[in-house]
């Protein structure tokens, strides 16, 4: 199935779609990780525009790719090549557990080589450290951020890269 996975670069017009990922990700397959509350502080309600117009200059001011099956985008990562740093890996639950968050953090790593990176860092969701950590992330180590006057738990991770290596 993921023969069909398509990466390209972020688009103006992925705003919106990117940004439903996300929330739903959020909402849906990290809730068996964290409280309702909790995810109501990292996700809140707000939908405004002035939100989607953050979104989409936050996904500009990096590189940010989206990854697409059937011509549907299903998942998106980004990566800001001037400090090694990926914020973003997010996959619509409908498209979970196939491999798409695989996908991107391979291509990630692959264009993270090509720039010249030697790490590469992540603060990863309880949700998605298994993930990094199959692609050879390891846990720096845990911490609490607060978001909306609610801790939220995360770990900061890293992998060194070998530009001879991918």
């Amino acid at each position: 199935m993921l023969d069909d996975l398509r990466i390209r670069r972020y688009c103006d017009t992925d705003a919106r779609v990117t940004r439903s990922i996300f929330e739903r990700a959020v909402r849906v397959t990290a809730a068996a990780d964290y409280t309702a509350e909790q995810l109501a502080a990292w996700v809140p309600e707000d939908r405004a525009d002035t939100v989607l117009d953050d979104w989409a200059a936050r996904r500009t001011a990096v590189t940010t790719w989206v990854a697409e099956l059937d011509d549907s985008v299903v998942g998106f990562t980004d990566l800001d090549v001037k400090i090694g740093y990926l914020d973003m890996l997010f996959v619509d639950p409908d498209a979970g557990r196939r491999g798409v968050g695989s996908a991107l953090i391979r291509h990630v790593l692959d264009e993270a080589r090509v720039v010249g990176l030697r790490e590469l860092t992540v603060q990863a969701s309880r949700t998605a450290q298994p993930v990094f950590e199959r692609h050879g992330f390891v846990v720096v180590r845990e911490q609490r951020v607060e978001r909306r006057g609610v801790l939220i738990e995360n770990a900061v991770m890293r992998i060194p890269l070998d530009a001879s290596a991918g």
